[in-house]
């Protein structure tokens, strides 16, 4: 039995038990409210913590390095959102876990440690009113807007060559191209 089969099945019998007892000492009502709480509480942290970590990837980013720590730490705080709207105190306490910077850091160090990055690197461009990279299999399907004669590339001259027209400007200041001998 898998891993995560045998999840499905023990955590809500453990969250109802869980329940069932802090009901019985603090009551239902209490109990509703204090789960509400949770996810009041949570779906705050996680969007402040989630700010700071999309604000992290774009200075990395920014910076001309991949930001797989901050993506591994989106994905827990993905994870960590979702066990905070599950209703219980197992799966808010472990989504808790999730949003607090320092176990959420750890995680994501460890999920990138045992991360293995296979498969061939490929590559594509785009060349101007050039054909579809996908090769009409890809997410366009068989008429891509990327196509020649798709819904993006339209031509009513009929020609059929890869020409930009446009104009420029060059904003090059030649004072500071110099440099001053002394």
């Amino acid at each position: 039995m898998s891993v995560f089969l045998l999840l499905f099945i023990i955590m809500p019998i453990l969250e109802m038990t869980i329940l069932i007892k802090v009901g019985t000492v603090i009551g239902a009502l209490n109990t509703v409210g204090l789960v509400l709480l949770t996810a009041v509480v949570g779906a705050w942290l996680l969007r402040q913590q989630g700010l700071a970590t999309l604000l992290r990837a774009n200075q990395r980013l920014n910076s001309g390095e991949l930001p797989a720590q901050e993506v591994a730490e989106g994905l827990i705080l993905a994870i960590g959102g979702a066990l905070l709207l599950t209703p219980g105190f197992v799966t808010d306490t472990i989504g808790l876990l999730c949003l607090v910077p320092g176990t959420r850091h750890w995680l994501a160090g460890q999920a990138l440690k045992r991360m293995v990055v296979s498969g061939q690197a490929r590559s594509f461009h785009f060349t101007a009113g050039g054909r579809d990279p996908f090769g009409g299999k890809g997410p366009f399907g068989p008429q891509s807007p990327f196509d020649r004669h798709g819904p993006f590339n339209h031509d009513p001259s009929g020609r059929d060559d890869d020409v930009i027209e446009g104009e420029y400007r060059d904003e090059t200041d030649r004072g500071n191209d110099r440099i001053e001998k002394k």
